[in-house]
């Protein structure tokens, strides 16, 4: 019982941070890369040089690097049998959150890197040519890390469902076991059950006359 409650934590642990990191994502998608897309050179530099700064703190990795640990937790006590009818969309959904993982430390982060190094927007003599060399290429795989972020929190989800859907069904099966057991079976409600004698059973001897 243990063992299958820690499967069931893990597994809404696992469902709960890729949703926020989908989440996440899927604002800066469709808010804050519009939104800055609007703006000039000099406020799009400076105001991703400042948020690529503010992400790194212990909530936002406690959601990124939580949804592997939590999804790979739930992926093996599935696979010990906690929930096996459940492993195939927890495996799909963790190799999609790998895909977002490796997306996000081979593109966006170098791209982050290379914009922070480019210095303070007020030294900076081609803002033009700074926001150039970065916005198309990062703006391209973080929506390819989005999609695939939110289609893993699908796949957890589902996972979930079925996970929660399955019955225990040992105690059924001990229940029907008992006439195969050589124990008598309960009689229905308002119906004693007599006991049967020991020994064999003999007719009663009748006297011809």
């Amino acid at each position: 019982m243990m063992m299958k409650n820690l499967s069931t934590l893990s597994l809404i642990a696992a469902t709960l941070t890729t949703g926020m990191v989908a989440g996440l994502m899927a604002d800066w998608a469709y808010t804050v890369l519009p939104g800055l897309g609007r703006s000039s050179d000099r406020t799009f530099v400076e105001g991703l040089q400042h948020l690529n700064r503010a992400i790194q703190n212990g909530w936002f990795f406690l959601s990124f690097l939580g949804a592997i640990l939590f999804a790979g937790l739930a992926a093996y006590l599935a696979w010990r049998g906690h929930g096996r009818d459940a492993l195939p969309w927890i495996i799909a959904g963790l190799a999609l959150y790998l895909v977002t993982f490796i997306i996000t430390f081979a593109a966006n982060i170098p791209l982050n890197e290379q914009l922070d190094r480019a210095g303070d927007p007020a030294q900076i003599k081609d803002l033009a040519a700074v926001r150039a060399d970065f916005e198309s290429k990062w703006i391209a795989w973080h929506l390819v890390r989005t999609v695939a972020n939110i289609a893993a929190f699908g796949c957890l989800a589902w996972a979930l469902v079925i996970h929660g859907g399955q019955r225990d069904d040992k105690p059924a099966a001990a229940a029907s076991a008992g006439p195969a057991s050589g124990l008598p079976a309960a009689a229905p409600y308002g119906h004693p059950i007599h006991p049967q004698p020991y020994g064999p059973v003999h007719a009663p001897h009748v006297r011809h006359r």
